[in-house]
């Protein structure tokens, strides 16, 4: 068996708005399967990897919704727990003219807040090749150490660490500063990804102090990304910049979520493990290939509506690079 890409999190709904009535308000949503990691999840197997999710869903319509969208886009979902204690979360989702999102949040109480280190499934820590995970995860105490226990137990294990800030505001309670909270999950994993305002909210002393402290835990590759703008990736040693891909627009609730599919994808079929990533940056056509690959999957993703139902398949994905221009 194929070891994993497993990324663990919240699995949700996301109602799309349609149309606006004479007030400028939506006139329905319209949902769809959705949530940061299981999005990730979803980008890698419909790119033909290996992957899993790890998550609590709601015995409820929503619930059985997510599970069975997540099968049918070939994910492993045994590491799915169900429980009756909370429903599915929900997220509302509008866009302006240009596809940018803003969310509106019906978490908490929800399921996947309830999840446990008692309910990861060692086999499925064992088989991952890459434990993704995103700070929507720690935006709870409970839930929060339950994540870096899994990032910690799915190291030692030998897996590739990774972690996307995909910072929501809204999620966090009022009054409560996140960045004290992220920083832990931050030093345990071996992979960032940040978006560049992402970056600037954490460089309250400068982008220098983010790296400096970054390369205190076991960070060995930070990827900033900046939508249509050029990325920037960075390792202790090194650091580069790479050009984006400029599309029209459609939606971009998925687009962080698949370029970090397709990175994680493609370290992965280069085997770079915890002790492979310092050989791979001495290596930077294979590096800037595997980026490129990335902010393509963001690219095609946002010409599209949606979160599952927008992640190309590598065959897009490739005629896309080959024919872009």
């Amino acid at each position: 068996m194929s070891r994993s890409i497993l990324c663990f999190g919240e699995a949700l709904i996301d109602f799309h708005s349609e149309g606006n009535d004479s007030h400028g308000y939506p006139r329905s949503f319209v949902p769809f399967a959705g949530g940061a990691p299981a999005n990730v999840a979803v980008a890698v197997a419909r790119l033909g990897g290996a992957a899993a999710f790890a998550g609590m869903l709601g015995k409820d319509v929503f619930g059985d919704f997510l599970l069975d969208s997540l099968h049918s886009a070939g994910v492993d979902t045994t590491g799915i727990a169900r429980t009756d204690e909370a429903n599915t979360a929900l997220a509302f989702v509008s866009l302006d003219g240009h596809g940018e999102r803003s969310f509106t949040f019906y978490r908490p109480p929800s399921a996947d807040l309830l999840f446990r280190p008692e309910h990861f499934r060692e086999e499925s820590l064992r088989n991952a090749a890459v434990f993704h995970v995103c700070s929507n995860s720690m935006t709870d105490p409970a839930l929060a150490e339950t994540t870096r226990d899994g990032m910690r137990r799915a190291s030692d294990a030998g897996a590739l660490v990774s972690f996307d800030l995909n910072l929501r505001p809204a999620l966090w309670p009022r009054g409560v500063d996140p960045r004290p909270l992220v920083w832990p999950a931050l030093h345990l994993a071996d992979v960032v990804k940040l978006s560049t305002e992402e970056l600037a909210w954490l460089a309250v002393d400068g982008e220098d102090a983010v790296l400096e402290k970054l390369w205190e835990g076991r960070t060995r590759l930070l990827v900033v990304t900046d939508g249509p703008g050029a990325l920037r990736w960075f390792h202790p040693d090194a650091d580069g910049e790479l050009p984006a891909y400029a599309v029209r627009a459609v939606d971009t609730t998925a687009a962080g979520d698949a370029f970090v599919g397709g990175l994680l994808h493609g370290l992965a079929s280069l085997e770079t493990s915890q002790d492979r990533i310092d050989h791979l940056v001495t290596e930077l056509p294979r590096l800037h290939a595997t980026l490129r690959f990335a902010a393509a999957c963001g690219a095609l993703t946002v010409t599209r509506q949606g979160s599952f139902t927008a992640m190309p398949d590598e065959a897009e994905v490739l005629a896309f690079m080959e024919n872009y221009a």
